[in-house]
């Protein structure tokens, strides 16, 4: 049956990154209202039913944002920066940043947003949660942090449903940065090690969380959508 959000209010924070992209837009073509949230608006512009600027490191631009808008049936955060690499060799301050970003960002969401009883707030965290890596250490730690924050929230926020949505390997922006013939590589690699032989696609992982934020019996949980990685 076709999920159907005729009527529905949607927050979308970091809408104009790969996983938030897919999310905003498969939440509007199940005929929501989408709210499409980011740090900059140019970015943001013409993604979802309306763009808005949100920095959800900055808690008076968070408080203030929820302070002035009606409230939402379904908040997901799909925003943050965050950076890898051995315990031993990550400057203290990065590390600080990382977890100021994907979790600090998350929690003064949960902190301050509206949602109406029965909606739903959804983060996405990282399959490195379970699945530790030695030269990402940060980032698994980053996302358990973000699960047991979330499993905890259906407790305190219910009848509010809180879950998260944990991807492996994405094909998204973020690998931008690496030569093209690189990344390919990377992603042939992958995907010939995985169960599913092949990577992620955005869409994959806008699928879970719209899964989640419309399955009124599902809270607390989190769903791992990686291709097998983490049995790999």
């Amino acid at each position: 049956m076709a999920i159907d959000l005729n009527g529905q209010r949607i927050l979308v924070i970091g809408a104009s990154g790969g996983i938030g992209r897919a999310t905003a837009d498969a939440f509007k073509g199940a005929g929501a209202y989408v709210v499409a949230a980011g740090r900059d608006a140019a970015k943001s512009a013409g993604l979802g039913s309306e763009a808005v600027v949100l920095d959800f490191l900055d808690e008076h631009a968070v408080e203030t944002f929820f302070e002035k808008t009606a409230p939402f049936d379904h908040v997901v955060v799909a925003a943050a920066r965050t950076k890898s690499g051995p315990v031993g060799g990550l400057p203290l301050d990065v590390a600080k940043a990382s977890m100021e970003s994907k979790f600090w960002g998350a929690y003064r969401i949960a902190r301050s947003a509206k949602i109406n009883e029965g909606g739903s707030l959804t983060f996405v965290s990282g399959f490195l949660s379970h699945r530790p890596s030695g030269g990402a250490v940060l980032q698994g730690a980053i996302n358990a942090a973000l699960e047991a924050l979330a499993r905890g929230l259906a407790l305190e926020k219910a009848p509010v449903r809180v879950n998260t949505v944990s991807p492996g390997l994405i094909d998204t922006p973020i690998w931008a940065g690496m030569a093209a013939a690189d990344r390919e590589a990377m992603f042939e690699r992958t995907a010939a090690r995985l169960p599913a032989r092949r990577v992620g696609q955005p869409e994959d992982v806008a699928a879970a969380i719209l899964f989640v934020a419309t399955n009124r019996f599902a809270t607390g949980s989190t769903v791992t959508v990686d291709g097998g990685g983490t049995i790999a």
